[in-house]
């Protein structure tokens, strides 16, 4: 392995092996204009993101959903015609194509309805990748960073005048929310790796931010992992660009001997976007970067974490690539607030500060720790953290144990089950974890309901105390409830 990471060094650190992509133009039309779709599950941020975007194609959308948002409404408002039930009752052999979200299962009653009158079916993912042949693609694929530095690319190429679609796994304040239809050229999408989903894209640039360990119910191993990253690089076309972490073995080795022009990203020098750091303000990182070794712009960060000025390099190479000149890139990603539930601020309980947060991986968990403590510099951390899924909790069970070291103390709820078995269930639980971190020599409590853990922490938390509600699951109700009662 390591044989393999330092010659993929040496390669991968020299100049681009070609000229940056050329933005492909796009054509007059689309192939989903005057075409009948419909959508199951419309109202999620990505569904009703590519609903905007066949809209403006010139495609007569439909769609369902059990839950009516601010998104279903735009939709309605734009022209979609759009039900509360799942049932079929706007299907017809006139719709040309069914498109459903993965969490739409074969036995919906409008999944079935739509192959009992033969229409078409297919996954989001699969019309996100169609969409995207279309645009200049941009995919930003990595088990962390992902939302956050998709968003940091869109943000900075729509306030620099490329008029960006884009689909974030995330609600963003800055851009109205996770998803947009505009008129330029650039698509830029979060590529999410978990069922292979990312397979199905066609990206003409290509960002990783990182591997590592992570959706073991679905992967048996990091090897299977790397494998499916090298599977998305080898989508890139030989004129298009890779992006990616220099820092992350496993992202080296993944993309070991492609000959798809690769450039690599790294707060360290050496590196063809090399960002040296300059300073800290409340958290928030300073950096001059550096493009093959001459100074290209200045990063000034809004958003806390030095995980997040490294998710600005790549996100200042993407918009470079994109053809935006660096130094304006730069200004816009420094003004970037951030995706919601990353360190987000809630209010005040007992005088001290509630954050919530959506880490639910153990090397999440660090950095945002860290970041929280060089931002508050409170006098006690509590940690509220919900483990997501049993099955991760079991396979990093090691990791999460010596993740909560920056929390004063770490109180954690029952796990959230989701997507587990019911055998998978009975493998580990909340206390396994809290026992793990106790013989780290960390504090740790297990309070399994909501309601206790809301009263354990008003009694406990003082002024000059930060509360960090961190979980991929329904934590931030905690957080909520917490400044609610205040």
């Amino acid at each position: 392995m390591q044989t393999i990471v330092s010659s993929t060094v040496n390669e991968l650190r020299t100049e681009s092996r070609s000229p940056l992509p050329r933005p492909v133009a796009m054509g007059a039309a689309s192939r989903f204009t005057g075409k009948r779709v419909h959508f199951t599950g419309i109202g999620g941020c990505g569904m009703s993101g590519l609903a905007r975007i066949l809209l403006d194609a010139g495609a007569l959308v439909s769609g369902s959903d059990t839950k009516f948002n601010a998104q279903t409404i735009e939709l309605t408002r734009r022209g979609a015609t759009i039900s509360r039930d799942q049932l079929g009752e706007l299907l017809s052999s006139k719709v040309d194509l069914v498109v459903r979200t993965a969490a739409i299962p074969d036995t919906n009653h409008e999944f079935l309805a739509a192959k009992a009158l033969g229409i078409p079916t297919i996954k989001y993912a699969q019309l996100l990748g169609q969409v995207m042949q279309e645009r200049l693609g941009v995919a930003v694929a990595g088990t962390h960073g992902k939302s956050t530095t998709t968003a940091m690319i869109s943000y900075a190429l729509l306030t620099c005048g490329a008029d960006p679609s884009f689909v974030i796994g995330g609600s963003v304040k800055q851009l109205d929310g996770g998803s947009r239809s505009g008129s330029g050229r650039a698509f830029v999408v979060e590529a999410c790796e978990y069922d292979r989903s990312f397979h199905n894209l066609h990206p003409r640039i290509a960002v990783i931010t990182n591997i590592e360990s992570e959706h073991l119910d679905y992967y048996k191993d990091i090897d299977q992992i790397m494998a499916a990253f090298r599977q998305f690089a080898q989508l890139v076309p030989d004129d298009g660009l890779i992006l990616a972490n220099g820092k992350d073995s496993h992202v080296l080795s993944a993309l070991a001997g492609l000959a798809t022009p690769t450039e690599l990203a790294a707060l360290a020098p050496g590196f063809v976007w090399s960002t040296r750091i300059t300073g800290i303000e409340k958290g928030c990182y300073r950096g001059q970067v550096s493009y093959k070794g001459r100074p290209a712009a200045e990063l000034r960060m809004s958003v806390p974490g030095e995980h997040n000025l490294a998710n600005a390099t790549l996100a200042l190479a993407t918009c470079c690539a994109c053809g935006i000149e660096a130094a304006k890139a730069a200004a816009a990603i420094g003004d970037f607030l951030g995706v919601d539930r990353r360190l987000s601020e809630i209010g005040r309980c007992n005088g001290a500060i509630v954050v919530d947060d959506y880490g639910h991986h153990p090397t999440e968990i660090r950095s945002t720790l860290k970041a929280a403590r060089e931002k508050y510099n409170p006098r006690r951390l509590f940690c509220v953290f919900q483990p997501h899924q049993h099955s991760r909790t079991r396979c990093l069970l090691g990791d999460f144990a010596v993740s909560f070291e920056q929390a004063t103390q770490t109180i954690v709820p029952d796990i959230y089950f989701v997507r587990d078995s019911e055998a998978e269930r009975q493998l580990v639980s909340s206390r396994d974890l809290v026992a793990c971190i106790q013989r780290n020599g960390q504090c740790a409590v297990h309070l399994p309901e909501f309601s206790a853990i809301v009263d354990y922490v008003r009694h406990n938390a003082r002024e000059g105390d930060l509360i960090l509600t961190m979980g991929a699951g329904n934590v931030w109700e905690i957080a909520r409830d917490l400044v609610e009662d205040t």
